[in-house]
């Protein structure tokens, strides 16, 4: 996908979350964000377009305070902020596009510059209005080429070797053997992850896999972005290890 499909995705996704959410309330439960609600959620979707747009604006050159993402409690009495939410949205996607994609900017592990912002805040926003939906009850439908997307960012998110400095407990989840296939029937090409050599690695398309899913592409985003269990998807072969794969990766 290009830059300026990212930077759009961010502008629809809010808009589509905010028509998600008619007359919810927001001291609803978020049952993907324990110990949330809905208005926390939204604060801090809205929170974090702001502190993103900054990084943009400002060509950051190192980290900045987030506190605008964590600090989310608030008033849960009143309605959804549609109005915030949407100027946020449309605050970062034009400090990209203005920036553009080839200015310089602090990113985590140097993952990228103004692109990584804008595919990671696309996603972002499209998974935590899965979460929206989630706690509101209404159903979650995502374009193709969007869940593609995010699938793939996933992929190459979970495969930097910085994770396993992070996390040395990730090295669990490699082993002779060990092989994880994603497939939806609708599409020519799955995921296809290889856990067998010193780091994970991943590819579009298929193989051999110790543990195959074969879901709706929906699904399957909600499976790998930890929005769902298993619990119910076709699984064949191995689920104890896609189990394991699952509870080794967090974000978004």
């Amino acid at each position: 996908m290009r830059f300026e499909d990212h930077c759009s995705w961010i502008v629809a996704q809010t808009e589509l979350l905010v028509a998600d959410l008619p007359g919810t309330s927001l001291a609803l439960p978020v049952p993907s964000c324990p110990g949330w609600t809905l208005g926390m959620l939204l604060r801090h979707i809205g929170g974090g377009h702001r502190w993103a747009a900054d990084v943009v604006r400002t060509r950051a050159t190192g980290f900045l305070p987030d506190g605008i993402i964590r600090d989310v409690a608030g008033d849960d009495t009143g309605a959804v902020p549609a109005g915030w939410l949407l100027d946020g949205a449309h605050e970062l996607a034009t400090a990209l596009t203005e920036a553009g994609p080839d200015e310089p900017v602090w990113t985590p592990f140097e993952l990228g510059g103004m692109p990584f912002w804008a595919r990671r805040f696309a996603h972002e926003t499209l998974m935590h209005r899965a979460d929206a939906t989630l706690a509101a009850g209404t159903p979650f439908e995502v374009a193709t080429d969007v869940a593609v997307d995010a699938l793939d960012e996933w992929m190459e998110l979970d495969a930097h070797p910085i994770h396993f400095d992070l996390d040395p407990a990730k090295k669990s989840i490699l082993g002779p053997g060990r092989t994880v296939a994603l497939l939806d029937d609708e599409l020519p090409r799955g995921w296809f992850v290889d856990l067998t050599g010193a780091v994970n690695t991943w590819r579009r398309g298929t193989g051999p896999a110790a543990v195959t899913v074969r879901a709706p592409l929906r699904q399957l985003l909600l499976m790998v972005y930890r929005r769902r269990t298993p619990d119910g998807l076709p699984v064949t072969g191995d689920e104890a290890l896609l189990r394991h794969w699952l509870g080794h990766v967090a974000f978004g």
